[in-house]
């Protein structure tokens, strides 16, 4: 039996016909009747009505859930339940129904709801209503226009959960703000073009998950730090954090960068050297130490910046902890409020009383019982003796040089000479001929080997 939760489930695209009901392609009778337009009242014939309206109004959500959309128009309805050549002439009033019921909303009204001024600064994909739909409302005429978007409630509600869902399982949530493009990259598999991209934000915003600020000209997105907390504002600290976090990755993309870079001058070096061109590998190899010394200098950089970093993130460590610990504070005082120093003496005087008694009791009961369980104590001392002489006879384990010293200062390399290099050189050829250098090379060798 269909079901609009079984048309759900079938995947996305390809031709809705072979996952509608069966009477789509069975009973003639049966879809002349639904595909002809609705009287002009439902009181004219209320069982025909909702007839009607049982079966399209479902399908036309579960369509739209089918296919991972939350913004439908009129006429993409019409196309895409046409069924031998012909439309379904009472969609425009399953539409008008929905809207009635809130389960749709035209996208217009819906941004009106919430703050999305931030959308202006933006591309621009969001435009006005023409005058004319403008004009019909303030008439009363309720008709849909076919090019008119309405947004699916509850389906976009699903898609904001589905968003949060992936941002909450992605490295961008180590910190609550987030480029409003890393964002969009991110979401791409769940929202399938920018406009849906955009609702699902305003949406988020209408719940208090996130909120959105522009910031040197490009917007960030703040979300809130638990599923069912709050957003806060964006603050001084927020905005902080996030410019640290650009510039780690800019630091980070600049020394790959590098990188490469030296790689490429380590190849060109050794090229020149399987040509013969000395003077040529001469001037690769001291590109490469440039580009080496560049990448140090940023590696510094690169290093201090994490730190502040994990500095940052190890404070709101100890204030989730520090939190914690008051609110324990306050559950122990709650728990403790009947219980005074006097009670707990008098009650333990108690117990010891009752555990006297149970000794006495037991001892009596017991009678000549234990004499055969009594334990010779010299012999108990005598074995413990012998325990440990035994532990004295293993020899301590101590380290072969407790002197060892570790150092993590780095002492600066000196300048390397042309001389050197043109040592490193001819390392470099006979090594590409197979022969191993003399004994009378220079000990010292070049810091970037190749």
């Amino acid at each position: 039996m269909w079901s609009p939760e079984r048309e759900a489930e079938a995947p996305a695209g390809g031709d809705p016909a072979g996952l509608l009901p069966p009477e789509w392609e069975e009973d003639e009778e049966r879809m002349s009747f639904l595909f002809s337009a609705f009287k002009r009242s439902r009181e004219v014939n209320s069982t025909d009505w909702d007839s009607k309206m049982g079966f399209w109004a479902p399908l036309v959500l579960s369509h739209s859930r089918r296919q991972g959309v939350v913004r439908l128009r009129l006429r993409d309805l019409q196309e895409a339940f046409q069924r031998k050549g012909s439309v379904p002439l009472g969609l425009a009033t399953v539409l008008q129904d929905l809207l009635r019921r809130g389960e749709l909303q035209r996208e217009s009204d819906f941004m009106a709801s919430v703050d999305s001024s931030w959308i202006s600064w933006g591309v621009g994909v969001f435009l006005l209503k023409p005058l004319k739909w403008t004009l019909s409302n303030m008439l009363g005429d309720n008709k849909v226009p076919a090019e008119e978007v309405l947004v699916a409630v509850e389906l976009l509600k699903e898609k904001a959960e589905e968003v949060y869902r992936v941002y909450q399982n992605s490295p961008l949530s180590s910190h609550p703000v987030v480029a409003l493009s890393e964002l969009s990259t991110l979401c791409a598999g769940c929202c399938p073009d920018e406009r849906t991209f955009y609702l699902v934000l305003l949406q988020l915003q209408k719940e208090k998950r996130v909120t959105v600020l522009e910031q040197n000209g490009e917007k960030i997105v703040k979300f809130a730090r638990g599923p069912h907390a709050k957003v806060s504002p964006v603050n001084d600290v927020d905005v902080g954090v996030y410019q640290l976090m650009q510039s780690e990755q800019l630091l980070s993309r600049k020394v790959e960068s590098l990188s490469q870079e030296a790689e490429r001058c380590k190849e060109e070096a050794r090229r020149a050297c399987r040509a013969g061109k000395k003077q040529l590998a001469l001037r690769s190899l001291k590109a490469k130490q440039r580009t080496e010394k560049r990448i140090e200098a940023l590696h510094a950089k690169l290093d201090t910046v994490q730190g502040i970093l994990d500095r940052i993130y190890a404070s709101q460590t100890d204030q989730m902890v520090f939190n914690a610990y008051q609110a324990g504070v306050g559950a122990l005082k709650l728990s403790m409020k009947d219980v005074t120093v006097e009670k707990a003496e008098s009650l333990v005087d108690q117990i010891q009383e009752l555990c006297d008694t149970q000794d006495e009791v037991s001892q009596t009961l017991a009678g000549g019982v234990t004499n055969g369980l009594d334990f010779d104590s010299e012999e108990l001392e005598k074995e413990l003796d012998i325990l440990l002489q035994d532990t004295t006879k293993e020899p301590l384990y101590l380290p072969d040089n407790t002197h060892e010293t570790f150092y993590t200062n780095v002492v600066p390399k000196p300048r390397i000479s042309d001389a050197e290099l043109e040592a490193e050189l001819e390392k470099l050829s006979l090594s590409e001929g197979g022969l191993v250098p003399s004994s009378k090379s220079p000990k010292r060798q070049l810091e970037p080997t190749l």
